[in-house]
């Protein structure tokens, strides 16, 4: 059952355990493992917005969120939005916070496209303001785009690798885009083997799903393709083509057998921390590989600890597994 106040749970000082952030964001099936119902998105989105107060905000007293998630505007969608914004009115209020920074001005959590419309109009937006922290922005901000704005997975990949890239460890990152571990990590091998140039050159790319993006990524990241990706996006046609055309053009000038791309095994990746914060942790589990590594001030010791225990850890783990793993 949903939160009755999902942002009072969002607001935790950072004190909630990693560990829990998953279980709050539930899977749905396989071929929903990397993002929730939409309906059910929907609705703790428009619980950002339950019972406040909405205030009208000149365009120009507002900014970007410090993290982008979408890589172009759908042109047609936008102008339908405009029309509709032009006709009726702003129907459903956007989310700001106080700019962090900047007195007097505001920060976007959601609602970029109808900020553009509102300034290309020269009307006022309507607009709830609470203070959030970073943490908290980035969790609202992704789950309202899961949720209405149609990211393509590209973008929602390009979004987890920029979160990642910004310090946020997995467990804020898979709350923000309600995708578990598994689809997280995938996210970031294919965004890890295709540079982030070549990515934006190809664009959001509507029609792609996850499936061919990796086999995509696994083209591009073979070092004897290197050259060959430059040339291609450097190709005066290229450009001239739409998104899907574009990443189709690269997938088949790379994959000339015109075979099914063999995929490799995708590492889950996970992290851990107790409350001290004197130890930080992260491990990846292959299946068949299991790695671990630690930093700050107690890695170490902890190490070395866990290395001399490691006789009894695991006659305590025959103990208790009974099997379980043949």
């Amino acid at each position: 059952m949903a939160r009755k106040n999902l942002l009072a749970g969002l607001v935790d000082d950072g004190e909630a355990s990693q560990a829990d952030q998953p279980q709050s964001y539930p899977m749905r099936g396989a071929s929903r493992s990397m993002v929730r119902s939409l309906d059910e998105l929907s609705k703790q989105a428009e619980k950002f917005l339950e019972g406040e107060a909405v205030v009208e905000l000149t365009p120009d007293v507002i900014d970007s969120s410090f993290v982008s998630d979408r890589m172009e505007d759908d042109s047609d969608q936008f102008e339908e939005l405009k029309q509709a914004i032009a006709e009726r009115g702003q129907d459903t209020p956007i989310l700001v916070r106080p700019h962090p920074v900047a007195e007097g001005r505001y920060q976007i959590v959601f609602g970029h496209r109808r900020v553009r419309v509102a300034r290309e109009l020269g009307l006022k937006v309507r607009a709830v303001v609470k203070n959030l922290d970073d943490r908290t922005h980035i969790i609202a901000q992704g789950q309202e785009n899961s949720a209405r704005a149609n990211l393509t997975f590209i973008e929602r990949a390009s979004f987890a690798r920029r979160l990642e890239n910004l310090g946020y460890d997995r467990g804020v990152v898979s709350s923000s885009l309600a995708a578990n571990a598994a689809a997280v990590s995938k996210m970031m091998s294919i965004t890890e083997r295709i540079p982030a140039s070549v990515i934006e050159a190809i664009g959001s790319a509507p029609a792609v799903g996850r499936e061919r993006w990796l086999e995509l990524s696994l083209l591009v990241g073979k070092n004897a393709n290197a050259e060959k990706v430059g040339e291609l996006l450097l190709e005066p046609s290229f450009a001239s083509l739409n998104s899907d055309a574009r990443f189709n053009h690269l997938f088949k000038a790379l994959n000339k057998s015109g075979k099914p791309v063999k995929k490799a095994a995708i590492n889950v990746k996970d992290t851990w921390q107790p409350a001290d914060k004197a130890v930080s942790a992260q491990f990846t589990n292959t299946g068949k590989a299991f790695a671990l590594s630690m930093k700050s001030k107690n890695a170490g010791r902890f190490g070395q600890f866990l290395a001399g225990n490691l006789d009894r850890l695991y006659a305590e783990f025959l103990s208790v597994d009974d099997g379980k793993g043949d």
